[in-house]
């Protein structure tokens, strides 16, 4: 007996059958075809994925990894040597951006236009990841040139309409293979007047890792920015005291970059030493 429920029409139509998949996914689906071959109809998580590798929705490849995990060394001990995989970027997406998103977007840039600074000037890019209408989980990114940074917080934290006033910290990330943009800072702002989330993304080169502050605008990003510049090693202009938070300030380098040394201290146990990660074998 099965849980599934049937459709049809006159003999001859195509039949669809609908019910738990065989891995007890509810939205899994077959196409049974007159001659009674069984086509499989994507999910809606494989119809959202498929939409973000679309030609459409061109991805800028920033680096291929090889190997299960990307690493090199003693050579490959898994099996999976050969694997590569790509990893991507997505472009500024294309309008509409559903939902809030296009409002937002045209509201600052008349605000900006009154203060006298051109939109495409101060944003680089807007992007909707993952497409709107595709997953519940899409968010706002705007990638903005550093040198109008504290301008564009500032539009979005006083506008009526925008209203992010509250800003829930600074994340830095390291690619550093994506040329002259290795370092991004990424600030997390939320409109708690209307409910809603945006990112502000800024990237800058590994030679020259200056952003300006936003303590002025949001005055809670102090210690994130202080927690940045320990891990990461961007350099926030204008901050009131940038020093290291969590690590010495002796420390040398910036230990959550992606080209920082790996070590460590070896544990011993009785009639067993676990030597740092630096040198232990290395695994593909």
């Amino acid at each position: 007996m099965s849980d599934g429920t049937r459709t049809g029409g006159a003999p001859g139509d195509d039949a669809r059958t609908t019910g738990p998949g065989l891995d007890g996914r509810q939205d899994a689906r077959v196409d049974v075809t007159p001659g009674g071959d069984v086509a499989a109809t994507p999910t809606p998580e494989e119809e959202r994925r498929t939409s973000l590798f679309s030609p459409e929705r061109p991805l800028e490849v920033v680096e291929v990894r090889t190997g299960m995990f990307g690493v090199h060394g003693s050579g490959d001990t898994s099996g999976y040597g050969g694997l590569t995989r790509q990893v991507t970027m997505p472009r500024s997406s294309p309008r509409p951006y559903g939902g809030w998103y296009d409002d937002a977007v045209d509201v600052l840039a008349e605000v900006l236009d009154e203060a006298g600074v051109a939109f495409d000037a101060a944003v680089e890019s807007v992007l909707v990841d993952p497409p709107a209408g595709t997953s519940s989980t899409t968010e706002l990114t705007l990638h903005v040139r550093r040198e109008h940074l504290v301008e564009v917080c500032r539009a979005l934290r006083d506008d009526q309409d925008l209203r992010f006033e509250l800003s829930l910290g600074v994340s830095g990330v390291h690619y550093p293979h994506d040329e002259g943009r290795e370092l991004h800072a990424v600030y997390h702002l939320t409109s708690v007047t209307h409910g809603r989330s945006l990112r502000v993304e800024v990237s800058v080169p590994d030679a020259d890792p200056h952003i300006p502050s936003t303590t002025t605008v949001y005055p809670t990003n102090d210690w994130h920015e202080r927690e940045t510049w320990d891990f990461f090693g961007i350099v926030f202009d204008g901050h009131p005291a940038l020093a290291r938070i969590e690590m010495p300030d002796d420390w040398p380098g910036h230990p959550q970059r992606k080209d920082y040394p790996l070590g460590g201290i070896p544990v011993e146990y009785k009639g067993a030493t676990v030597p740092p990660a630096d040198q232990r074998r290395s695994y593909s």
